[in-house]
């Protein structure tokens, strides 16, 4: 029996059955019921006979270097990289057997492109390991098929991101084409293509076969002397404290014995939440339902790509002669009970959700409409509140690592997450820029806030296969973090944007208050969807790879404050204080720059890895000792030291502060004010004449330098005035206790009105910092890149004896030259770039553009982007000056211009208030 094209009337909807025929009428209808089939599609699962023995397959050691927790895809991998990397003596505990909790049932699909430079990186290691490197160490097939990817575009906009992928491919020498809809029916016969707008081609994509892949890579594990133990739950993490108070892991315990072990990794997929309670480590993930249906077989679908229809929400995966098809849905159900029990195990499929999928499935394919279903595959995913997996070192307790929350991606990016991990446990930090998956991304008051991180895990997973926009921004949990100037703001029609949980200004709507409303699940589950969302219908017109509808409106932002004066609210910073016997010392070690300059100097500077990556960028401003005058001082007797640090980045920084001072041995405190203060910057030509009227001091050159702050009066409060500037501007920051913000703010506005002062948002900040040549942390600056190739040596004091974390590798790279550097691109055409297009010299890749906007002032697109030399060598100055580059936007290059120097105020005039 088959799905059939004619309704039968039904009362209740049913679903896409097998045997049953599918309607494709408005009023479906079917004739039988839908199969209770549950079955993987793999030949070979590792699922213990019935009577096989419970206990552990090896004996305890009595203690290991590390002990690997969850026997799935990212628990084989990280033991095998651990292995590889020459540490031995580690172990993997899996308390049923491999694959038993989410691995078994996955689709096993491997995409190369992401709209993200480390994925892609991330994603080649999987397959080199997985398609190459195990079958040459053992001998063993993983059951790798590169049967090819395609994605499927059924609008320009779509089709735009693929291009955009297929550029940033080039860089990295990822063979894609794009294709048009009769060459797409070329390739793919059984496809109807009349909807469609183009598709994208990725030859060397493929699938993975779990049970495969684990095996061979605890096989391979093992023969380099790892220990893998199945049958053997964890029923506990020892910790102990330390004489300073740091709470660190101390063993693991089991019904069958405890190992010793000062280093845990929480591989537990969704069971780890459970795990980290046992240790006290927050682990923000959620559990849902997620599901696939296999086909029968389907005649001329064998040898077909993997299929992504993203404007449908579903997938195509090849399963020999037949297909697998499941997607994202709206309404995914939580599994709001985690059974501890459920191994190797299945959910019953909810036909009333999952039927979404197949109007796609069968609009893409039309053979399914007279294809069976063979069997349901519904087992449980983790899902994390930005779709990005948890890693690195919890904040709570050393030595406990996170490698879970994968969201249905675990086996694509096993691969190159097993070798971070490995290499973050044995070095302190990974290879790449893992930021965007260190757990240390997320506030530590979000971490456990559920509101939170269900609203966005259920957001997140409701939007992984819509294009991923420049501009975009969450609609779940908004509000949690409120700066005082929020109110106000909101209305003078400032559009927000979220940042670390805080509501910080991205722009100003001119047409009234666009108030970001509670979270509505998009009418999923029976809420209310938002009516008459004006926020929405803002974001929903930036939704676009062109210029956005508002581009003149961060114009109007941006010149205002280049001819004129504007205020930016920049509450949302990092606010903290370094004092103690010995915060000097940590300073010295801390900071790339000297900051131990007179006390009411501040200083930018970085701050390192023992790789010389640069963790941090901020200010820092050396303080007076005296009694304490809260939040604007601490008590301190002797060094102490005010830290402003992006408020994006905030949990990071705290952190790696504190890990370094805990290394390291210093006494010293490091205390939060970041929700005590708040802080407006007043930048521009005319900001001294608009703070002169404010602000109870001279602010002359003289009297209130560059780089220098002060305690002093506004309208009555006392505030702490940075000479400062993140656009290149003459200009202050005003740092606030939150209870005078208001009134301080109003004194601002009223001075300013003769002089036209205007709010602006983060967007101006990034089209003006990027003209400047300022750098964004976690942009065009990562712990990937040293100072010295990101131009930042200026902020390192190599030319003194100080010591500081990272200096040997920054003298060592000094010495040998820069194999990489950041360069400035302009073009002189007007077209929009956002970062990730190729950069091409002499016709070559050489990288592609970590950064880019539009400089108003300048007139033209900026793009800041690190190259190298493909012959290996130094990329010198000559070598930049003696290319021809060009810049490749979705499939289109553009002649560009590199520049050594920013082209805006290379002589840095303005923020020392020369305006000529």
């Amino acid at each position: 029996m088959a799905f059939v094209g004619r309704a039968v009337q039904r009362v209740a909807l049913a679903a896409w059955p097998s045997l049953s025929p599918l309607c494709r009428t408005s009023s479906r209808s079917y004739s039988s019921e839908p199969t209770n089939e549950k079955n993987v599609p793999y030949e070979m699962t590792l699922k213990q006979e019935s009577g096989a023995a419970s206990g552990p397959t090896k004996p305890l050691p009595r203690s290991a270097d590390v002990v690997v927790i969850g026997g799935g895809s990212l628990g084989c991998q990280t033991i095998y990289h651990l292995a590889k990397m020459g540490m031995t003596n580690v172990v993997l505990l899996e308390r049923d057997r491999l694959t038993a909790g989410t691995t078994w049932h996955t689709a096993g699909l491997l995409w190369q492109l992401r709209p993200s430079d480390v994925e892609v990186e991330l994603l080649a290691h999987t397959r080199n390991v997985i398609s190459k490197d195990l079958e040459e160490e053992t001998g063993l097939h993983t059951g790798w098929i590169q049967n090819g990817g395609l994605f499927i575009a059924s609008n320009k906009q779509r089709l735009d991101e693929y291009k955009r992928l297929m550029s940033l491919g080039k860089v990295y020498g990822i063979e894609s084409y794009v294709l048009s809809p009769a060459e797409t029916k070329d390739l793919y016969p059984l496809m109807n293509v009349d909807d469609l707008y183009g598709t994208l081609y990725v030859p060397k994509d493929g699938t993975m076969d779990p049970a495969g892949t684990c095996t061979t890579l605890t096989r391979a594990a093992s023969a380099k002397g790892a220990t893998v133990i199945e049958n053997c739950p964890v029923t506990g993490i020892q910790v102990r404290t330390d004489d300073l108070g740091v709470r660190k892991v101390k063993a693991v315990e089991t019904a069958h014995g405890t190992i010793e072990t000062q280093c845990v990794v929480n591989c537990a997929g969704v069971w780890a939440t459970k795990l980290g309670d046992m240790a006290g480590v927050k682990v923000p993930l959620i559990a849902m339902h997620h599901a696939y249906v296999v086909t029968e077989r389907i005649e001329g679908i064998q040898n077909m790509p993997n299929v992504r229809d993203h404007d449908a929400s579903v997938y195509l995966r090849l399963q020999g002669d037949a297909l697998s098809v499941g997607g994202y849905e709206q309404n995914p159900i939580f599994w709001e009970e985690v059974n501890d029990k459920f191994a190797f195990s299945l959910f019953d499929l909810d036909w009333d959700v999952f039927m979404q999928h197949i109007e796609g499935a069968i609009n893409r394919v039309p053979v399914l409409e007279q294809t069976g279903i063979k069997s349901t595959v519904c087992g449980p995913e983790s899902f994390t509140a930005d779709h990005k997996p948890l890693m690195g070192e919890a904040p709570e307790v050393r030595g406990f690592f996170l490698g879970c929350g994968f969201n249905s991606a675990g086996m694509m990016l096993g691969g190159g997450c097993g070798r971070e991990l490995a290499h973050w446990i044995i070095y302190g930090r990974p290879e790449r820029d893992m930021y965007g998956y260190d757990i240390r991304r997320f506030h530590h008051s979000l971490t456990d806030n559920n509101r939170w991180i269900r609203e966005r895990s259920h957001e997140s997973y409701a939007k992984n296969y819509s294009v991923v926009f420049p501009f975009d921004e969450p609609l779940a949990s908004r509000n949690m973090r409120k700066d005082p100037f929020h109110q106000i703001l909101t209305e003078q029609g400032c559009v927000f944007q979220e940042r670390h949980g805080w509501e910080r200004p991205g722009w100003f709507n001119k047409d009234g208050a666009a108030p970001v409303k509670e979270y509505d699940f998009y009418g999923a589950y029976g809420k209310r969807k938002n009516t008459s969302y004006k926020y929405s219908e803002l974001l929903a017109k930036e939704y676009t790879f062109d210029f956005p509808p508002h581009h003149n409106v961060i114009k109007s932002e941006c010149l205002s404050c280049r001819h004129g004066v504007a205020v930016f609210d920049m509450s949302y910073f990092g606010k903290f204080y370094l004092t103690g016997p010995d915060a000097k010392k940590a300073a010295d070690w801390l900071f790339t720059a000297d900051v131990n300059k007179k006390p009411g100097s501040t200083v930018y500077t970085c701050m390192l890895n023992k790789r010389g990556g640069a963790e941090a960028d901020l200010t820092v401003s050396r303080l007076e000792p005296g009694a304490a005058n809260l939040p604007l001082a601490p008590e301190s007797n002797g060094d102490a030291y005010y830290l402003a640090i992006g408020g994006g980045v905030a949990e990071h920084n705290w952190n790696h502060i504190q890990t370094v001072l805990q290394d390291q041995g210093f006494r010293c405190q490091l205390t939060d004010l970041s929700e005590d203060m708040g802080m407006i910057s007043v930048q521009g030509p005319k900001s001294r004449d608009v703070l002169q009227e404010v602000l109870d001091t001279d602010l002359s050159n003289e009297a209130f330098p560059f780089s220098t702050h002060k305690v002093v009066t506004a309208a009555g409060h006392q505030v702490r005035a940075m000479r400062l500037s993140f656009v290149g501007e003459l200009g202050w920051e005003l740092h606030i206790p939150k209870n005078s913000c208001i009134p301080v703010y109003q004194a601002v506005m009223a001075a300013g009105a003769k002089h036209d002062i205007i709010n602006s948002g983060y967007r101006a900040i990034d089209s003006l910092s990027i003209e400047k040549g300022y750098r964004h942390w976690h942009a065009d600056l990562r712990p990937d890149d040293t100072p010295l190739e990101a131009g930042l040596a200026f902020t390192c004091k190599l030319k003194s004896s100080i010591p500081f974390q990272g200096r040997d590798r920054l003298e060592k790279q000094k010495e040998e030259g820069l194999r990489r550097r950041i360069v400035c691109f302009t073009v002189n055409e007007t077209v929009p770039m956002f970062g990730l297009e190729a950069i091409f010299r002499n016709g070559v890749p050489v990288g592609h553009l970590r950064r880019s906007d539009f400089g108003f002032y300048i007139n033209k697109t900026l793009g800041y982007g690190y190259i190298r030399n493909p012959d290996g060598g130094v990329v010198s100055a000559e070598f930049i000056k003696s290319g021809e580059f060009t810049l490749e936007r979705m499939g289109v290059t553009y002649k560009a211009e590199a520049h050594l120097k920013s082209p805006f105020d290379p002589e840095n005039k303005r923020v020392r208030g020369i305006y000529d």
